[in-house]
């Protein structure tokens, strides 16, 4: 068994990264420029775009930090998307999600400049996507892709089980992983709640992309011999043995499923990670397209 880590193959691509911003700011050009807009306090959304703002800062990048409160009208914040799509020193644009209830996300995303939506949430990007044509991609589903690659795990012609349909995961992630692509070329079963004989599909899957949202859903009794594992959940768990009260555990019930796998992430420590380092390669790109108009 091998641990698919996360740590690692992010840093590799972060270097990556650096190294390009190095040479374009020496060039003369500006730093890329990423803008995070964060309604409310959730805990959840406070400590994700606290890392993706230190990541900007030790890449090179620029990073602007928009704060609402959760009382925010839905038309305050719209308007705020749309000043940032015209601004030309912006090459990012990202509304942290999830949204109080009274604000459409959905109308937040579409209203996104698609060339500064390095999130790849929007329509377009989705449907670029689909037709594998040039896009930004939704940072979890490329962050797998490029776990993946980096790890040159080969996917041509295995089956791969997505567990889970979510607009922002299980969708696109099937949608990459049986593109004309290295890594890609997979059969690809999406299953979710209405899926019936669960495990019997699981059981013939090669890889398993696991997205969820039920903590240690995935047992040993469910997967083959040498199967690769892509743990996309991360929910805190009461623990009163930890010193922080509480656990993070992904979809799969790591210490069983483990000795069955070739290649597992885990959790934490595993997919999160590459996140953000995707999140980053779509907003170096952003910003190259924005100086090669």
């Amino acid at each position: 068994m091998t641990l698919l880590d996360g740590k690692w193959a992010s840093a590799q691509i972060k270097e990556e990264i650096k190294a390009e911003v190095d040479q374009l700011l020496a060039a003369g050009h500006r730093a890329p420029h990423l803008v995070c807009i964060l309604v409310g306090n959730n805990g959840a959304s406070e400590t994700y775009v606290a890392s993706k703002i230190k990541t900007c800062g030790q890449l090179g990048f620029k990073s602007t930090l928009i704060r609402y409160e959760a009382t925010v009208t839905e038309n305050e914040l719209l308007d705020k998307i749309k000043e940032i799509n015209t601004d030309d020193g912006v090459d990012g644009l990202l509304v942290q999600l999830p949204l109080p209830k009274h604000i459409d996300e959905n109308k937040v995303i579409e209203t996104i400049n698609p060339a500064k939506d390095v999130d790849g949430f929007h329509p377009i990007s989705i449907g670029k996507m689909a037709l594998n044509l040039p896009t930004f991609v939704p940072a979890t589903p490329y962050g797998i892709v490029l776990l993946l690659e980096k790890y040159n795990i080969n996917t041509s012609g295995k089956h791969c089980v997505v567990i889970g349909r979510s607009n922002i995961v299980g969708m696109p992630a099937a949608l990459l992983m049986q593109r004309n692509a290295q890594p890609g070329n997979c059969t690809v079963t999406v299953c979710h709640s209405r899926t019936q004989n669960l495990s019997e599909i699981t059981r013939q899957a090669d890889i398993i992309i696991a997205a969820l949202g039920k903590p240690e859903f995935l047992k040993a009794d469910m997967v083959k011999e040498g199967v690769v594992i892509i743990d996309v959940g991360l929910t805190r768990i009461d623990d009163a043995n930890s010193p922080k009260g509480y656990a993070l555990k992904g979809d799969v019930a790591f210490d069983e499923v483990a000795p069955k796998s070739s290649y597992i992430t885990p959790v934490p420590g595993g997919v999160g990670l590459m996140t953000i380092a995707a999140l980053m390669t779509n907003t170096l790109k952003a910003f190259k397209n924005s100086i090669n108009k």
